[in-house]
């Protein structure tokens, strides 16, 4: 394991006037990034020309390199550089050749970038199955029951944003492999917390925003589409760097880029994948194992406190990651002035609604936070409830 107390005073200065318990809706940007980021601007605000040529396109490859070695890919040219996970799985569903009669499942608790990209494609007559959720998310057994001949692509979260449910990526995606559908994963909650490999776990498509799991910037991201999945598919959305020839720029041929690189949407977010590349890097450096065993960890404890102080827990314990969350109890205004208060106690927590509108409380956990944080938040928590 890393030395989580070193950790904090390097890389998170949050830390010392926050209980930060938000990494799942926006997580804070280590240090080393946002020197590296700022050193990038000061590039282009210098030397753009020079600084895009000499550094932007060496960090561009490296972009790829270490990124497709993050998530076990075959090859760096699967890996594109976008601005959000709804980018890049919308670009994906209107790149595939859907025929009349296909139809897409995915579970009924995705979060909206998952979900209204596929349902979109109702429209033009591709029929959309969700399916029953369990413990919060996806499973084999209930997937299983609305698969059929014509089920062209299974979409699933590697972490459910509400409940913290961990699918069994393995499982699905050899189910999957087995009948020739496409699986596509939205790994925002997960790609910096637990280790993926696309290639073991037959994932064709996976997608994540930068400014959550992997600690980048808002605006920043990455996807992955298995170079077979590329080539069969004609994008739609098409950059001026997606074809075959770009730097003829007024030969006008649309002949795909090889690979994923037919997803290129023109000049990328320089400074955000500098800074993304530098929090992959740290994510790496301490192990995205070990970050795996520290905040499934710190979910245990967090289950246990809340179930100590009368709270129900909705997070199951067999099947879970880096988020917590549980029925505030009560009703959506005194839930929020619950939210309010924690805040004003330097305490980030955030109120989600289900399906049904019932307030709750989620808290999500990185690298850096620790089991003493929780204990305080169970104390102010505690105190409040007097």
């Amino acid at each position: 394991m890393y030395h989580v107390a070193a950790l904090r005073e390097a890389e998170f200065p949050i830390t010392q006037e926050h209980l930060y318990f938000n990494n799942a809706g926006i997580a804070p940007l280590p240090q080393r990034s946002q020197q590296k980021m700022a050193w990038a601007l000061q590039g282009l605000s210098h030397h753009p020309t020079h600084f895009w040529q000499q550094q932007g396109m060496p960090m561009a490859a490296a972009f790829q390199e270490e990124l497709a070695a993050h998530i076990h890919a075959a090859n760096p040219q699967e890996i594109v550089a976008t601005s959000s996970t709804s980018a890049a799985i919308n670009a994906v569903a209107q790149a595939v050749p859907w025929q009349q009669g296909d139809n897409i499942a995915f579970c009924e608790v995705e979060f909206p970038s998952n979900a209204y990209p596929w349902l979109s494609l109702e429209r033009d007559g591709v029929a959309v199955r969700q399916v029953k959720a369990v413990d919060g998310g996806l499973t084999l057994a209930e997937l299983e029951k609305v698969v059929d001949s014509n089920t062209r692509l299974v979409a699933a979260s590697s972490v459910q944003f509400f409940s913290g449910h961990r699918t069994d990526l393995a499982a699905i995606g050899q189910f999957c492999h087995e009948r020739g559908i496409l699986f596509a994963v939205d790994a925002i909650q997960s790609i910096g917390h637990i280790p993926i490999d696309v290639q073991a776990m037959h994932i064709d498509i996976l997608a994540s925003g930068g400014q959550k799991s992997i600690m980048a910037t808002p605006g920043s991201g990455f996807f992955y589409v298995r170079n077979e999945v590329a080539e069969m598919m004609r994008p739609r959305m098409i950059g001026a760097n997606a074809t075959h020839d770009f730097l003829h720029w007024l030969a006008y041929d649309l002949t795909p880029a090889q690979s994923a690189q037919r997803f290129q949407m023109g000049t990328p977010n320089l400074p955000g994948m500098f800074g993304l590349l530098e929090s992959l890097r740290l994510i790496r450096e301490l192990g995205v194992e070990h970050i795996d065993q520290h905040t499934t960890g710190l979910t245990v404890t967090a289950v246990a406190a809340l179930t100590e102080l009368g709270y129900e827990v909705i997070t199951p314990l067999s099947d879970n990651g880096p988020i917590t969350t549980f029925k505030s109890g009560m009703n959506q205004a005194d839930t929020d002035a619950l939210v309010n208060y924690l805040s004003e106690q330097h305490i980030s927590v955030v109120k989600h609604l289900d399906a049904a509108g019932n307030p709750h409380i989620r808290l999500s956990f990185h690298c850096f936070n620790t089991a003493e944080e929780i204990a305080q938040f169970a104390a102010v928590m505690r105190a409040w409830r007097v």
